[in-house]
C-alpha cells in the first residue's frame, strides 16, 4: 500500500456535498484538521458545488465521479451518498487506485462488501468505513466498565434499540431499496457499538419484520422501509444480541444499548449511562454523564495509517461484520428461519 511522506500529501475529495447535515463540509473539515489537503468535490447538484467553492475557495468541482478520477490529483476519496450507491462508487474509485472511506453503512449486502474488499486488495489501497462513533464517549466508557473493569461480570446479552412511533419521512432513507431497510441507518451504529463489547464469534442471525402499516401513507408505497425490524444474533460464547429499530412502538425503550452481565447491567443513553448492580444485598444505581465524543480520532487514525503505517482501526473486515448481520437479518426475515454466519 502506498505510504505518504507527510500528511499534506494525502489529497482528499468527497463524492456528494448535499444533504441536511452538510456532511461533505464536515468530512473535508475533519480531514483538513487532521492535516490532509482537500482538493476536489464531485456532486450532481450545481448549487451544492457552488456551496463547496464558498466553503473551500479554489477547490476543484466535478459533476461526475469519472471526471474527478480522471482529472484530479485526489488519492483518498470519501463517499457521502445514499447507501445503495456505496458499492458501485467504491468499486469505481478502488479500481482507479484511490483509497476509499465510505460513510456507514459500508454497503447493503455481504456480497457487495466482499467485492469491495477484493478490489482494494488488488489495487493495494485502503478501504474503510467512517465509523466515527467507534470513539463516542458512551461506548469508550462502556468498554472501560465492561471489558476492563469487569463491573458487570460476564456479558449475558446485549439489547440495542432505537425508535418510537411515527410515519417515515419522505426522504431516501425511508426507501428500502435505497437505504437497505429500517435496520440499516441506526442499526449499523448500534451493532458497531455492540461488537466492540462481545469478542466471541457470530454463529447465526435470525431476522423479523413487520411491514405494510406506514407504506400506503408514504411516497415510497411498497418500497417503504419496514415498520419495525428485529434481529437476534447468537454468539459462540453463549451470548446473544438483539437489535430493534421501530416506527410503531408507542412506548419506546429506555436508552440505546443495554448490556446485561452476571453481576450488573449497563444502560447507554444519549446523554448519560446508568450502571445497575447488586452489592452486599443492596440494589445500587450509578448514573454517569457520557464522556466527550472523540470522533476526530477516526481521521487521525487514517492519517497515521497512511503516513506512519500505524494499524487501521476501522478496517474493511471490521466494517463487514455489522453489514453481514444486517444482510443475514433481512434474508432471515424473508425466509422465516435463522441463517448461519459466514464471517464471525
Amino acid at each position: 500500500m502506498k505510504i505518504y511522506k507527510k500528511t499534506s500529501d494525502i489529497k482528499v475529495g468527497v463524492i456528494g456535498y448535499g444533504g441536511a447535515f452538510n456532511m461533505g463540509r464536515q468530512h473535508l473539515k475533519q480531514m483538513q484538521a487532521a492535516g490532509m489537503t482537500p482538493v476536489a468535490v464531485a456532486e450532481v447538484d450545481p448549487t451544492r458545488l457552488a456551496v463547496a467553492t464558498q466553503d473551500f475557495p479554489g477547490i476543484e468541482t466535478y459533476s461526475s465521479v469519472a471526471a474527478m478520477l480522471k482529472k484530479s490529483a485526489v488519492n483518498l476519496v470519501v463517499l457521502i451518498t445514499p447507501h445503495n450507491t456505496h458499492a458501485v462508487l467504491a468499486l469505481q474509485c478502488l479500481k482507479a487506485g484511490r483509497h476509499v472511506v465510505c460513510e456507514k453503512p459500508l454497503a447493503i449486502t455481504t456480497k457487495e462488501v466482499d467485492a469491495m474488499i477484493a478490489a482494494a486488495r488488488k489495487s493495494g489501497v485502503m478501504l474503510s468505513t467512517y465509523h466515527n462513533r467507534h470513539w463516542d464517549g458512551r461506548i469508550l466508557q462502556a468498554v472501560e466498565i465492561v471489558k476492563k473493569q469487569k463491573s458487570i461480570g460476564d456479558i449475558v446479552r446485549i439489547e440495542a434499540h432505537m425508535g418510537g412511533y411515527g410515519k417515515p419521512g419522505d426522504w431516501w432513507r425511508s426507501s428500502r431499496s435505497i437505504s437497505g431497510g429500517i435496520l440499516y441507518d441506526w442499526g449499523v451504529h448500534l451493532l458497531e457499538y455492540s461488537l466492540q463489547l462481545i469478542d466471541a464469534p457470530i454463529v447465526e442471525v435470525s431476522g423479523f419484520k413487520h411491514e405494510g402499516f406506514w407504506a400506503p401513507q408514504t411516497v415510497w408505497k411498497k418500497d417503504t422501509n419496514e415498520d419495525e425490524g428485529f434481529a437476534v444474533v447468537r454468539f459462540k460464547g453463549g451470548q446473544w444480541l438483539t437489535l430493534a429499530v421501530t416506527q410503531i412502538d408507542s412506548k419506546g425503550k429506555d436508552g440505546w444499548v443495554e448490556i446485561t452481565g452476571t453481576r450488573g447491567t449497563l444502560l447507554l443513553d444519549g446523554n448519560h449511562s446508568k450502571l445497575y448492580q447488586h452489592i452486599d444485598g443492596r440494589a445500587i444505581t450509578t448514573q454517569m454523564p457520557n464522556p466527550k465524543d472523540e470522533g476526530e480520532r477516526y481521521y487521525e487514525n487514517v492519517r497515521d495509517h497512511l503516513v506512519h503505517k500505524k494499524p487501521l482501526v476501522i478496517t474493511a473486515e471490521w466494517s463487514r461484520r455489522p453489514i453481514h448481520v444486517l444482510d443475514l437479518a433481512a434474508q432471515s426475515a424473508r425466509k422465516g428461519c435463522a441463517l448461519k454466519s459466514t464471517y464471525t
